[in-house]
């Protein structure tokens, strides 16, 4: 297994970043909490579609790159380590490859109308599964594709009764989705939906594990800067060994993580070869809870640290922790994740 990165793929994440780093500074992410509306920037998510992000995971035939998971995710990564506040997760990682999956059979017509628009980033597509409560981006998506007694259904945002909630990471639109099956939504049933919803859960553990490793990241880099600034009996507070210790331990918690992660993308890419429904699972779970115990400790961390600047609202030190927080409950706990693993082995 080699899942290491091609100079091609290091060359893309750092003109992400160059481009994320100018358009989605922390004031940016602060106007996603304070807008009633979809809170994502209209600017910046066409400037991602003209970079190749919206259409990477979208097959050539429809107008995208063609590319898969190893290709996406140090991309992720970067979206985490500027809070990115709209939904690559939702839409790229995971209703790309689902309408690609379902392109030949039932779902053809959706998947021939919806992935050109992905790609151009001229539509926000979601997927809900059952077992939530709420749909992410469900306030604020074009299109809904949701489970619903073992079927998959493509329902248009105006035809289901969208209920908003607030999240606490308030970059993030989530949403209660009421809403009726018909013959006309629906896109598969029977053994296509299981394989195809059973991916597209995958997927969707790989891209907010990706998120939370930048999430960590960023959270690691700054309280760093903090200890190194902030001075205490005549000297900075990152030199006495208490904080030493937690800012190591992070990093280590962090570095334990990301090949975790990165061998999930491997695996959900079939760069293997064919996929194992199996392995793919375990090793997704594997990568979610390492991902998300590794940014809890983080927040945490940086919360001490700070100290009491740190609860502040004012402070940008909360959009990352909230954004740990509420990706780390996204698609699983860690405890639900290592459950999974522990089900899968023994």
């Amino acid at each position: 297994m080699d899942f290491s990165f091609s100079a091609d793929q290091r060359l893309f994440q750092e003109a992400v970043r160059d481009l994320l780093d100018k358009e989605c500074p922390p004031d940016a992410v602060r106007d996603a909490w304070e807008s009633d509306g979809p809170g994502r920037s209209e600017s910046r998510w066409a400037q991602l579609a003209d970079m190749g992000v919206l259409g990477l995971t979208t097959p050539e035939a429809f107008g995208g790159l063609g590319m898969d998971e190893l290709d996406l995710v140090l991309l992720l990564e970067e979206a985490g380590r500027f809070c990115l506040p709209e939904p690559l997760v939702e839409t790229v990682a995971v209703a790309a490859p689902l309408l690609a999956d379902l392109s030949a059979g039932n779902g053809g017509a959706a998947a021939s109308e919806w992935l050109p628009k992905i790609a151009a980033g001229d539509g926000v597509v979601t997927v809900g599964f059952e077992r939530d409560v709420y749909v992410s981006e469900g306030a604020t998506a074009e299109l809904l594709l949701l489970e619903r007694d073992g079927e998959l259904h493509a329902v248009p945002w105006a035809d289901a009764a969208v209920a908003s909630q607030r999240s606490v990471d308030r970059a993030r639109r989530i949403a209660r989705v009421e809403w009726s099956p018909t013959p006309d939504t629906l896109l598969a049933s029977g053994h296509e939906a299981a394989v195809a919803l059973a991916a597209a859960f995958d997927r969707g553990v790989l891209g907010v594990s990706a998120m939370l490793l930048g999430v960590t990241q960023q959270l690691l880099d700054v309280t760093v800067e903090y200890a190194t600034a902030r001075e205490q009996f005549g000297q900075p507070i990152g030199g006495f060994q208490a904080v030493k210790h937690h800012l190591a331990d992070t990093k280590l918690r962090l570095e334990f993580a990301r090949p975790m992660v990165y061998r999930a993308a491997w695996t959900v890419a079939g760069r293997g070869g064919a996929v194992d429904a199996r392995e793919r699972a375990t090793h997704v779970s594997m990568a979610k809870s390492y991902a998300a115990e590794a940014a809890a400790f983080a927040a945490r961390t940086s919360l001490q640290v700070h100290g009491a600047i740190g609860y502040t609202f004012e402070y940008d030190l909360h959009l990352w922790m909230k954004r740990a927080w509420a990706l780390a409950g996204q698609w699983g706990d860690a405890a639900w994740h290592r459950r999974r693993v522990a089900a899968a082995v023994l």
